[in-house]
């Protein structure tokens, strides 16, 4: 079972960015990093180009990199508090909960 799905909120526990919260975006769990919007926001450069109609696309744009898994903590919605994930079986299916209220995420 994933500790962090997408549409989660998290918030970031180390680096750079420690105490922003934001929703995940992506989730890669074979490469054990996620996308949070507006966290580890990096600055990138484009190079005019110019199209066939005469447009010209270019400039500097801002998007998010990926972080550690390792790095972020899912907040629980009630509680509103970084917490550990756990899980149980209810009806038959696992289910994640706060590790703090025992709330379902």
């Amino acid at each position: 079972m994933e500790r962090i799905k997408r549409n989660d909120t998290v918030r970031v526990i180390t680096g750079k960015d420690a105490g922003k919260a934001g929703r995940v975006i992506h989730v890669y769990p074979k490469k054990g990093t996620v996308f949070v919007e507006g966290v580890n926001v990096a600055t990138k450069h484009k190079r005019v180009q110019h199209t066939r109609r005469g447009a010209q696309e270019g400039g500097i744009t801002h998007e998010e990199m990926p972080l550690p898994m390792s790095n972020v903590m899912p907040v629980c919605p009630s509680c509103d508090q970084p917490t550990r994930v756990g899980a149980k079986v209810v009806e038959g299916e696992r289910v994640r909960i706060c590790r703090k209220c025992d709330a379902e995420f």
